[in-house]
């Protein structure tokens, strides 16, 4: 029997979360990618108190910014406006969980964009 290519990725990830865990002081940015949209989330792991803050390419926050870009600068605005939101909750220091997806295109840019941003991995 084959697995799909979602239960693939799932596995993945479960593999990587056996060795990334987000702090109070250095929380985990998960980035979850759908064919039309690209989401950020901030997790405390250890408290469990769930997201800290989220962004994606549905906020309002940026919206305006990303009519008529590509995917790829869609996703380094997202990074960006994560970071924004990080750094005014005092966070600067992160570790960055790519959810089982290969660090390339939208899931690298969304990286890029949170160290422009100001944040540290």
């Amino acid at each position: 029997m084959k697995t799909s290519k979602v239960l693939k990725r799932k596995k993945r990830h479960l593999r990587i979360r056996k060795k990334i865990i987000g702090t109070p002081a250095k929380p985990r940015l998960v980035v979850y990618r759908s064919l039309r949209h690209i989401y950020a989330i901030l997790v405390d792991d250890i408290e469990k108190k769930g997201p800290i803050t989220s962004a994606s390419s549905l906020s309002k926050e940026i919206r305006e910014r990303i009519k008529g870009k590509k995917k790829k600068e869609i996703a380094r605005e997202v990074g960006k406006l994560i970071a924004q939101k990080a750094i005014s909750l005092g966070i600067n220091e992160i570790v960055f969980d790519r959810a089982g997806y290969k660090y390339h295109g939208r899931v690298k840019e969304v990286a890029e964009g949170a160290r422009e941003g100001g944040l540290k991995f």
